[in-house]
């Protein structure tokens, strides 16, 4: 039952508690990755938050190549994230961020991933055998 939930509803959770919880909301600094060359790469939260959404994303793709009972229910509760996302980004001041953006992109991306690979991989489950 847990395999279900969406990893992307805990990055959507995260945002949540940073806008209602934190002063600055995404634009409050973290840290910066120094790097060789002498550089540094300067992490905010919204930053933070883009780059555990991608690994997750990536997560979620690979969980829809499942087929079980619970893939459906899996694709319905991302739908749910994703209707969520939008609706925050659309209504509320706070979530109008480009942060916040990426991760509603990334909620739809992994409504449209799931179905597809699903419906896929059921017409190659189900294509008719050619018997020749």
């Amino acid at each position: 039952m847990l395999s279900a939930i969406p990893l992307l509803s805990i990055v959507l959770l995260l945002a949540n508690l940073i806008v209602f919880g934190a002063q600055s909301g995404f634009a409050e600094p973290l840290f910066v990755l120094a790097l060789p060359s002498g550089g540094g790469v300067a992490f905010a939260t919204g930053d933070a938050l883009v780059v555990l959404g991608l690994a997750l994303l990536y997560v979620e793709i690979f969980k829809a190549t499942r087929t079980s009972s619970m893939s459906v229910l899996d694709h319905a509760l991302s739908l749910i994230v994703f209707i969520v996302a939008l609706v925050e980004l659309l209504i509320a001041p706070k979530f109008a961020h480009p942060a916040f953006f990426a991760l509603t992109v990334m909620c739809l991306i992994d409504v449209i991933a799931g179905f597809t690979v699903t419906i896929a991989s059921a017409r190659r489950d189900f294509a008719p055998v050619n018997q020749g």
